[in-house]
Formats: C-alpha cells, structure tokens, sequence
C-alpha cells in the first residue's frame, strides 16, 4: 500500500457551528464538538481501522488549541508527550500506540481572514457591496488585511514537498517502515491542501471537510508522482 497523508479538521467551534471565519482567534472546543470526535477516534482509529497509529511517522498539527485539543481526542498514543502539555498523559489512560513525532507549525495553521476574522460570509458580501466590490470567492480574492492564494500556496507546497521528501519518498524505497502521515488543522487550509497535493489551483477547489472530519490522500500506480485523494476515505461520525 502507498503511504497516505490523513488531513483531520479540528472538531465544532461556536464559530464554525455559526459559519463565522474562524482563523488566528483561538476558540475551544464546543461539547458536542469534543464528543464527535472522541467518536470519530474509536470508530477510524486502530490497529484495524483507516489510521493505523503505528503506521504513522509524523502528526503536523496547527498551533490553535482546537486543532491540538482534536488531535488529543483522536487517542492515537504518542510514546513522547504532546509538545503543548506538560507531561505525558498515564498509560493506561492513553496507551502508548505510535512513535509519531508531533510537530506544531505555523505551515497548517488557518488561512489568515485579516479584515473578514469572525465575519459570516453574509457578512462579508454586505461588507464588499458596501465598497462596491463583486461576489468574494475566496480561493480567488483571498482576504484583505490576511493571505491571498498565493500566500497559501506557497506555504502548503512547502510542506507538501517536506511530507513527499522525508516521509513518503523513504517508504517508496522501503515499504516495511511505517509512513503515514497525519494532518489536524482547519477547514480552508486543509481543503487547499488536498488541491495542491494534487498539483491543481486553488480556483477549482470543489472540497468540502466539516468540522470534526477525516480525508485521506495517497498515490496512484503506487507512483509518488503521481499523488492522488482516495475517495473512499473522507469520514465524519456523526
């Protein structure tokens, strides 16, 4: 099997529950957003199930603590602490289930919404009718006062090609080590994600990921050129 890159979105927010653009600000968890993904971590991870923790090499999780909080729910068992807590949580509480290194970068962190930050996108259409400007389309307009595209393309590139170099690359070459990647962040950047690991432009992002949900990406023709979304692996427990 081609080694995969599994892409999580953070659980529910009240943010993302009202459709507010939720980027730099740092907002909890809701309670129904902690349960669903507590959910989602006993239905899809697991020795048996879609990720395997001790498969997996590497976890880049967003700086925002409800990515970092997602990511503890899920229970994948990381033999080192999680770099945001102070000590490692017992054992017989979260078993030890993978040697994954966890790394908190600004790479996955929220697209930036500078002006728009906290905006619903009605909001924000007012606001642009307002000024006289057209319809805002994100993936075209980025945000005033925040990131364009480009700005987004460049730094998920990066760290695509950083995932295809040190971790998928090598297991192309040994298949018995573990290689699979994981991803927990937000939902315009990991939809961004998946259409730049497949080389497409941001204009013809089609994706959608809900709070609390689950995409995988891969390769076809087991060939680490030719990167690919495995459509049977997109969940959400409701």
């Amino acid at each position: 099997m081609a080694p995969r890159c599994f892409i999580v979105r953070h659980g529910e927010t009240e943010w993302s529950l009202n459709g507010r653009h939720t980027g730099t600000s740092d907002l909890p968890l809701t309670a129904n957003g902690e349960k669903r993904v507590k959910a989602t971590g006993k239905a899809l991870v697991g020795d048996d199930r879609l990720i395997v923790p001790k498969n997996l090499v590497h976890v880049y999780v967003s700086p925002r603590t409800r990515a970092q909080r997602t990511l503890e729910l899920l229970k994948i068992g990381c033999r080192e602490r999680l770099p945001w807590n102070e000590r490692r949580k017992a054992e017989e509480e979260d078993p030890i289930r993978t040697d994954a290194n966890v790394e908190i970068t600004e790479a996955v962190r929220e697209w930036d919404y500078g002006h728009y930050e906290g905006l619903t996108s009605k909001q924000i259409q007012e606001e642009r009718e307002r000024l006289g400007l057209g319809p805002w389309n994100i993936w075209t307009d980025g945000c005033p006062g925040g990131e364009s595209p480009d700005d987004i393309v460049r730094r998920l590139d990066a760290v695509i090609a950083d995932i295809r170099e040190k971790y998928h690359r090598p297991c192309f070459e040994n298949p018995d080590g573990p290689g699979d990647v994981l991803v927990v962040a937000h939902g315009h950047i990991l939809r961004a994600f998946a259409m730049r690991w497949t080389g497409k432009p941001l204009t013809e992002t089609a994706f959608i990921l809900e709070a609390g949900g689950v995409g995988t990406l891969s390769y076809e023709h087991h060939n680490i050129e030719e990167p690919a979304i495995i459509l049977g692996g997109g969940f959400v427990v409701e």
